[in-house]
């Protein structure tokens, strides 16, 4: 298990990785900064805690959305879904546990 620092919404973060997933982390967290960054750009909320959850529910809901379009054929293999799933709870509880330096998300 590796250690890598990023930088979500300008605050940096050491993330545990494990080892050789640290390019696919790096697009994960690259895709939580877009998502955070959007939420707070649109001048509505300032809490980070709150982007956060937001963020989230909206990366969710997309991934669900991706896996409810699935073509018959693809469903048919519930496991890269269910894969997918399990990387994503994995991702909010790095999040949540990254978070709670700056405070409960709720």
């Amino acid at each position: 298990m590796s250690q890598i620092e990023v930088q979500i919404m300008g605050q940096g973060y050491a993330l545990a990785c494990p080892d050789g997933s640290e390019e696919r982390l790096q697009v994960a967290v690259s895709n939580v900064d877009v998502a955070m960054c959007k939420i707070r750009d649109a001048g509505k909320i300032k809490a980070r805690e709150r982007i956060a959850v937001l963020a989230a529910i909206n990366i969710a809901f997309d991934s669900s959305s991706v896996d409810n379009s699935a073509s018959p054929a693809r469903d048919a293999d519930n496991n890269s879904s269910t894969q997918a799933n399990a990387m994503l709870e994995s991702l909010l509880k790095r999040l949540d546990e990254a978070l709670a330096v700056d405070g409960q998300l709720l």
